[in-house]
């Protein structure tokens, strides 16, 4: 889906930037071309600053989201959720990373969740990058515990696993 939806801007590296950006942040695009974040509009300037490109290609990006009705069924329906990743360290909560092989294998995120609660380990948030977006998609599991070394080692050890962090 996300290399169907460059491919429609091909033509121009700025535009699939704004477009990976809206992905990224979860940015819509409501019926008046605005961009928007629930409600809270996000100016076309502030947008073309983080890119380093110019306020217009943000403003022709949105006309051809309006324009196309699949990216229009897509960017008017997108949301963002909020992510304790960040918060974590000053909620004293733990993140644990997983980098697997194959991301789009069915029951990764079954199985890990699966091996925490046998532990009685509360999930707070999980997290899942989408393999059409990133290159190197990593799954994120956010607790209010500290984990035990040999449950680390214990995810490790599936076969699907690359590596794990926290």
């Amino acid at each position: 889906m996300f290399d169907e939806i460059l491919e429609k801007f091909e033509g121009s590296p700025s535009q699939q930037a704004v477009i990976r950006l809206f992905l990224e942040r979860g940015f819509s695009v409501n019926e008046e071309g605005r961009v928007v974040s629930g409600g809270i509009e996000i100016p076309y300037t502030g947008i073309a600053r983080e890119l380093d490109v110019d306020r217009r290609v943000v403003d022709s990006t949105t006309d051809a989201i309006l324009a196309d009705p699949e990216l229009k069924r897509i960017f008017t329906n997108i949301s963002s959720i909020p992510s304790l990743m960040d918060l974590a360290p000053v909620l004293d909560l733990t993140v644990l990373t997983i980098e697997v092989a194959a991301a789009d294998e069915a029951g990764i995120v079954a199985e890990v969740t699966s091996i925490l609660a046998d532990r009685d380990v509360s999930i707070r948030q999980v997290l899942s990058e989408d393999p059409e977006f990133t290159d190197d998609p990593k799954l994120y599991v956010i607790t209010d515990a500290e984990l035990p070394g040999d449950l680390l080692v214990e995810i490790r050890d599936l076969d699907y696993v690359r590596r794990v962090g926290f």
